[in-house]
């Protein structure tokens, strides 16, 4: 037939749209024409589909006019990945395909001009955004069947080239190809600076009681933190802890992650799915771009949306640029950044838990205590230095601990040194409380939850109520803190709770944590110490 319709996906961010690809084969002045909003990578296809078809020894209708449509034609397309798509839409088109062949596939892939595949960037993701839409066929690249497989109630083809997809929808034996090359983005070094976390535990560090309580509640309920101090206080060592005792992803969470990871370009088929939250410290010399997302044609996730469900680590972070800072308010508010230009706006999810360090000033060496101070730095300078992690962004941080060094010999006051794995343990059921409570909701940590429903469905009563009222009437609190308070003593009420066997409401005793630790104020060791016990 002269008329043929097959599918692949657009990705417009995290968004995958199921693309009708159209062609139509009839008499007339021989030319091909391509129509729907495709961007130049997608137009220079044309040269590569008609030089595969012909290599693949399939017909190429080289005296016929040929009409390629994108649908929604509205829809701004990019990439090379329709290739194959297209290719495949054209041979059945000039009569080259059985009836019905096409029905509820997709095809995704880059075509070479032997006929040949190369693997896309986001196949994950398409995967998943086709399954939603009925498709229950996906052909794609051989390298990145396992990643296909990953959606489940997808039967996925890897194939290796145009003539092996055409032998495949004719049932039909399967001619030999040579394999696919591997993508481009593949690690050359075998060195792989992020394996070192793995060694690391939280027993290795000595005192930092409060600190160390600060991360636990930060991990249990998504909070973010803020590590200030001088230099050598073990900021990042603390920091770089942190993915110890977070709990392997949810499927649900793994799922996500994987899919942005796919999207980004960085996902290794060969790993397969991501089990572990992520930990990333990208450089304070890092662009807007490479922080939220964004670069030239399609939208890649950031280090903020790579970072989603695991540790985004910004160490130095008065030293990171001005806009990048402010591109931070909107992710620790919402969960999510929105990244908009002329023609698409895309969203991403962010909710990852943000980690910040800073020292209290450029040198590093200044001090409150008179005697202990050899700061260096001019007045202003320290001021400007601070002022990076004041206001807005501050307001948005959920828990701020001053840290200082640890003394030569000392030991856990909190509670006896314990490693990352029995913390974890304490995490993990926290979090479990959490899903059970917000069973049904869209948020799942306590940090997630918007302030109506925390007030309407989960508010703290009693003294613990009181106490955020007068907080937030002598100014000690804003509207925002108090919410970021009453979601804090939920938190620590939670680890109680782990702790202690019983089913534990937040009362004035959480509440007085909750304030310290959204203040930076020391806690009171003594009660932490009966809570615990």
């Amino acid at each position: 037939m002269p008329f043929a319709t097959t599918h692949t996906v657009a990705l417009n961010g995290a968004l995958g749209h199921l693309i009708d690809v159209q062609a139509d084969v009839s008499p007339g002045q021989v030319s091909v024409t391509m129509v729907g909003r495709g961007d130049a990578a997608l137009r220079e296809g044309q040269d590569r589909i008609r030089m595969a078809i012909i290599n693949s020894d399939l017909r190429w209708p080289a005296t016929k006019r040929i009409t390629l449509l994108l649908s929604p034609a509205d829809l701004p397309k990019s990439g090379t990945h329709f290739d194959l798509a297209l290719a495949v839409a054209v041979v059945s088109a000039d009569g080259g395909l059985p009836d019905g062949a096409l029905r509820n596939a997709a095809f995704i892939g880059e075509l070479t001009l032997s006929g040949g595949l190369r693997p896309a960037v986001g196949v994950l993701p398409m995967v998943l955004a086709a399954a939603e839409r009925g498709i229950d066929r996906v052909y794609v690249p051989e390298p990145q069947q396992d990643e296909a497989r990953m959606v489940p109630g997808v039967d996925v083809f890897g194939v290796r080239s145009l003539a092996q997809v055409v032998a495949l929808l004719r049932h039909e034996e399967l001619p030999s190809a040579p394999p696919v090359a591997a993508s481009s983005g593949t690690p050359l070094l075998s060195w792989r600076g992020e394996e070192r976390l793995d060694e690391l535990d939280l027993a290795d560090l000595h005192g930092l009681t409060d600190a160390k309580y600060a991360l636990e509640v930060a991990a249990a309920g998504g909070h973010p933190l803020l590590l200030s101090g001088p230099k050598g206080s073990g900021k990042t060592s603390i920091a770089e802890r942190l993915p110890t005792i977070l709990p392997d992803l949810t499927p649900e969470e793994s799922l996500e992650l994987t899919a942005i990871h796919s999207l980004a370009g960085v996902l290794d088929p060969a790993d397969g799915m991501i089990v572990r939250p992520p930990f990333a410290a990208p450089h304070h010399d890092a662009s807007k771009a490479s922080i939220v997302g964004g670069g030239n044609g399609q939208v890649r996730p950031g280090e903020i949306s790579r970072a989603h469900c695991g540790v985004l680590f910004m160490d130095e972070f008065p030293l990171f640029r001005s806009d990048v800072i402010d591109a931070l308010r909107q992710p620790l508010e919402s969960g999510d950044i929105t990244i908009a230009r002329r023609d698409e706006s895309v969203r991403l999810p962010a909710r990852g838990l943000l980690v910040l360090a800073a020292n209290p000033c450029p040198c590093g060496n200044y001090s409150s205590v008179p005697r202990a101070n050899q700061c260096t730095c001019a007045d202003p300078v320290r001021r400007a230095y601070q002022a990076k992690v004041s206001g807005p962004i501050a307001d948005r941080i959920d828990i701020t601990r001053h840290v200082r060094p640890a003394l030569g010999g000392q030991v856990d006051r909190f509670r006896p040194p314990e490693s990352s794995s029995v913390v974890r343990e304490r995490v993990a059921a926290a979090r479990q409380r959490q899903r059970e409570r917000f069973a049904g909701c869209s948020w799942r940590l306590n940090s997630q939850v918007p302030s109506p429903r925390l007030k309407d469905a989960w508010p703290i009563t009693g003294d613990g109520g009181r106490m955020i009222d007068e907080a937030t009437y002598r100014g000690r609190l804003g509207a925002r803190g108090a919410v970021r308070v009453a979601r804090l003593a939920w938190t620590v009420a939670d680890l109680e709770s782990v702790r202690s066997g019983r089913d534990i409401r937040p009362g004035p005793a959480h509440v007085d944590t909750a304030l310290r630790l959204r203040a930076g104020e020391p806690l009171d060791l003594r009660v932490a110490e009966e809570r615990a016990g």
